[in-house]
């Protein structure tokens, strides 16, 4: 079994058909002498072709022959420019910023070079801002976390410097916030601690020193406040035991316990009563 036959697309598949419609012509085909080539050498309709609409065929015609890549960057069909662009040379890829098509400035988005990438920043289409935003240089992000689309948004808070999250800690998305909240330092991540949504003071509870999560144990929510009880200071965790919610109590009792547990005692005229070690004093 040659190349060609094992990998064959499965019987019923989408028969061939040129992109303009109707049958592909290989005698109209500027390539046509590869169909006298054996295997990957060569081209196959219906399955290796540059003229078919199917975008998998004219794929593996390319993974055939990468080196035609430059050749097709102005293709009239914008499936032949987009797939063309993965493998064409990068310092063709400027000429297509601007295409009209937004799957080939996808592809360009991916490949170009970082001196020209900040000029699809503001790329109508937010896929591609997104791509531009999880390429370009964290230093040149900044002027991307006001861009009206939450999703290239919440990739700048994920590359942003950390010394500009304070900018983004009020962005009108939760997704973005929580994306925030993973990264900031102190003291911004303090700010935080009153976010109006749940899961954004669940995260900042993750990262706050232990001493400072006691704010926590009045949260509304009873996750916020369960991680409050896994993580503040076990001499602490007294008002968490009588918590109304089941998990943020025994998390309470459980680190509570374990701590009278661990704790070594010195035994002395403590009022008869031993006395829990308090540890070095660091003063």
């Amino acid at each position: 079994m040659n190349a060609r036959s094992a990998a064959r697309a499965p019987f019923g598949d989408i028969p061939p058909r040129h992109w303009q419609g109707g049958p592909v012509d290989c005698a109209s085909c500027e390539h046509r002498a590869l169909r006298a080539r054996p295997d990957e050498t060569g081209c196959e309709p219906g399955h290796a072709c540059m003229q078919d609409a199917y975008a998998r065929r004219i794929d593996r015609f390319f993974r055939w022959h990468p080196e035609l890549g430059n050749a097709h960057l102005d293709h009239r069909y914008f499936e032949v420019r987009a797939i063309a662009a993965r493998h064409a040379d990068v310092f063709r890829l400027p000429a297509l910023i601007d295409d009209p098509d937004e799957t080939v400035r996808l592809q360009i988005a991916l490949r170009l070079p970082h001196a020209h990438l900040a000029r699809m920043a503001g790329d109508p289409h937010r896929e591609v801002r997104m791509r531009v935003a999880q390429r370009l240089d964290a230093a040149a992000l900044a002027h991307l976390r006001t861009d009206p689309d939450y999703g290239v948004r919440e990739w700048v808070a994920r590359r942003l410097p950390s010394a500009l999250l304070p900018l983004m800690a009020s962005d009108a998305d939760r997704a973005v916030r929580m994306r925030v909240a993973e990264r900031i330092d102190m003291p911004a991540l303090l700010r935080m601690a009153d976010d109006p949504e749940a899961e954004v003071r669940r995260i900042v509870a993750t990262r706050l020193p232990a001493a400072l999560v006691m704010r926590f144990f009045d949260d509304p929510d009873w996750r916020v406040r369960w991680e409050a009880a896994r993580r503040a200071q076990p001499h602490a965790l007294t008002p968490l035991l009588a918590d109304p919610d089941d998990e943020v109590r025994a998390m309470a009792r459980e680190r509570s316990e374990t701590q009278r547990i661990e704790s070594p005692c010195i035994v002395g005229p403590c009022g008869g009563e031993e006395r829990p070690f308090a540890g070095a004093s660091h003063g």
